[in-house]
């Protein structure tokens, strides 16, 4: 069960100087609009941003945010996060969305040491859970663990590749790992991705699965980086480890991203050195008891943050309506949960938490991928809803 407890970092937060935007849904316009939080409110600010690409395409987001006019109040940021709930929902109120709209959702892989490992044991193991333990210990015996310090694309991650391919314990995996080419791949389709308090998605056929605590930044057009968020890259360990063609079958699942609970604009207290310091901490609480603790620190990637953007978009890939790009993450859980040797795996209603005080708590309970509220509204319906209100 979520509870306000759970958004605690959140509501912190949106009490400090923090430039924060945010999506909210209303139903008495039956659509969705842009919000600024001032001193815990949430304002609407549709009336100058209709979406969060508009604002994040101006030359300065978090002046035009502070600068724009005071639209309706739609309440405190803790009563649309509480309302988020679709177990608990009053459909007369608004409630609290992704902060995210018309962007791409775009996601880095391998960008953690502890989390390459991983990929390339569910590669060896084609995704079965029970080998898991035994081929872990072989893989960091021909790898090593001095692997940390390797830059990727440099003189020595290119030795330590010739190496492995001449004792044939070369991956796909260590390729985009430690090799000059960041993996990025797409998510979901823009306007899929769900807030903080709503349901995330896991395939009931996937019987070995685990949530991706990461970083996600916002990029424009352009592809300068305008702010940050957090994101739970809910991942299929068994499909993507059968094979890594299966990669958009395991990621890209309803309700599968979900990212909020707010956007952090960069301003002058908050930047790109900030965002490589921050610290993840996650944790797993089951209906049975169960609880599961783990954290991402983003001083142990691999590639700088700017540098992944800058692969993802560039003058050879464009967004016009800009991109989020989720960071990647070293939590890989092998602890077991259930049955020995098996390491983690969800279950219906677990619930979520994905936090960080600079960026607030991103909160989540699984569900089932045909069972959740998920994706209803594509970016026709959006402009028909914003044209109607004369938005647009």
């Amino acid at each position: 069960m979520i509870t306000r407890d759970h958004h605690a970092a959140t509501l912190s937060l949106c009490e400090s100087n923090a430039t924060l935007a945010g999506r909210a849904f209303r139903p008495d316009v039956d659509g969705p609009a842009v919000i600024r939080v001032d001193a815990g409110r949430a304002i609407d600010v549709s009336a100058t941003f209709p979406t969060m690409r508009d604002l994040c395409e101006t030359a300065d987001p978090a002046s035009a945010l502070h600068q724009a006019p005071a639209g309706d109040d739609l309440g405190s940021v803790a009563d649309l996060l509480a309302n988020a709930d679709p177990d608990k929902r009053d459909p007369r109120r608004p409630h609290l969305i992704a902060p995210i709209d018309l962007q791409a959702i775009k996601a880095a892989g391998v960008t953690f040491v502890v989390s390459m490992l991983e990929r390339v044991i569910e590669e060896r193991i084609r995704g079965n859970a029970d080998a898991a333990a035994s081929v872990r210990g072989e893989i960091l015996d021909l790898i090593g663990s001095d692997i940390r310090a390797l830059k990727p694309g440099s003189t020595e991650a290119e030795r330590l590749k010739e190496a492995l391919i001449k004792a044939g314990a070369w991956s796909q995996y260590l390729e985009v790992g430690i090799g000059k080419d960041a993996e990025i791949f797409t998510k979901g389709q823009p306007l899929s991705a769900v807030g903080s308090g709503a349901d995330i998605g896991v395939h009931p056929a996937s019987t070995w699965n685990n949530p991706e605590p990461e970083v996600v930044l916002v990029s424009a057009s352009t592809g300068r980086i305008v702010g940050a968020t957090l994101g739970n890259d809910v991942n299929l360990r068994d499909v993507e480890g059968r094979s890594a063609l299966l990669l958009g079958k395991a990621k890209d699942n309803n309700a599968a991203a979900a990212v909020g609970p707010l956007l952090r604009l960069f301003d002058d207290a908050f930047g790109l050195d900030e965002v490589r310091a921050l610290e993840l901490t996650l944790t797993v609480e089951g209906e049975e008891g169960y609880r599961l603790t783990g954290r991402s620190s983003m001083r142990e990637i691999s590639r700088d943050p700017a540098d992944l953007v800058s692969q993802a978009v560039n003058a050879h890939h464009a967004y016009p309506d800009g991109l989020v790009l989720y960071l990647g993450t070293m939590f890989a859980p092998v602890e077991d949960r259930d049955e020995l040797g098996r390491g983690f795996t969800h279950k219906t209603g677990d619930v979520v938490s994905i936090a960080t005080p600079a960026l607030g708590a991103l909160v989540n309970r699984v569900r089932p991928t045909d069972q959740v509220e998920g994706w209803r509204t594509g970016a026709g319906a959006l402009m028909r809803n914003l044209a109607k209100r004369g938005l647009i």
